[in-house]
């Protein structure tokens, strides 16, 4: 076996291969996953006279579905409709998100679509988020997601950063060059951050894509597996190639102390 070529080869690309057993996500052992109704296996019906209605599923969200498989435990720190705003505002903090006991090892951020679709909040630049002071933070949609990843670092410093991108979707695409460069910028401006590029290297939400995997408006229960399995391997592909950068997840939260 040529384990470099296995493990991490260098022209492999993310989603290269998609990973059928244990996957490296599973050297976490808490993952918050932040994000609306795409994170929460959200079912959307239609009634008899055509009223739609949405059910938020936690057990079908993809997170949930990469925790059952990898044998770690997943918090779904979402909701239908959640923007970053809304998020920081009252969110967060009512449902106790914010406690130190709920503290991850990793946190995968999947959320814009109410932000700069629905609720046309404005995009805002790196510039609207201070490292520094959270409290500086422009009310963009910039500044409120900056503010997400400080507030969870003053809790666990050490924990990793997944923020994931819009898929290949055909609708107000003018919108996903700007929030998929915002953040690559975020994932720059950040310690362990990084980006899982959807738009760049997962399939295409076409017509087709949608006819089998999606019920209305969200994704049916075998659409949530399909974006688990992408999310997934992603964060394999990432590990993969940075171990250098995962050696010491194991010790994120608690108080061993270690020496490279």
């Amino acid at each position: 076996m040529d384990w470099k070529k296995e493990l991490y080869a260098k022209e492999e690309k993310p989603l290269d291969r998609l990973v059928d057993a244990y996957s490296y996500t599973s050297i976490f052992r808490k993952i918050a996953f932040i994000g609306d109704s795409l994170s929460s296996g959200e079912f959307e019906t239609e009634a008899k006279y055509g009223e739609r209605r949405w059910h938020d599923m936690y057990e079908y969200s993809w997170g949930q579905y990469i925790a059952r498989k990898n044998g770690l435990t997943a918090y779904n720190f979402s909701k239908g409709g959640m923007t970053a705003r809304d998020y920081m505002d009252h969110f967060a903090e009512n449902n106790g998100f914010w406690s130190p006991d709920l503290a991850a090892q990793a946190y995968v951020i999947a959320m814009g679509v109410n932000d700069l679709f629905w609720r046309g909040f404005e995009l805002g630049s790196i510039d609207d988020i201070d490292t520094e002071n959270w409290h500086n933070n422009k009310p963009t949609f910039a500044g409120y997601y900056g503010q997400i990843i400080s507030r969870y670092k003053e809790i666990a410093p050490d924990s990793k950063f997944f923020l994931v991108t819009f898929p290949k979707i055909h609708y107000q695409e003018d919108k996903l060059p700007g929030m998929i460069e915002l953040l690559y910028q975020i994932a720059e401006k950040f310690e362990n951050c990084y980006v899982i590029d959807l738009y760049k290297y997962g399939p295409d939400f076409d017509d087709e894509f949608n006819k089998n995997f999606n019920l209305l408006g969200h994704h049916n229960p075998m659409g949530y597996i399909v974006l688990a399995r992408l999310v997934d391997s992603y964060i394999d592909y990432i590990i993969r190639h940075n171990p250098k950068e995962f050696m010491h997840v194991g010790f994120i939260n608690t108080d061993i102390k270690y020496k490279d």
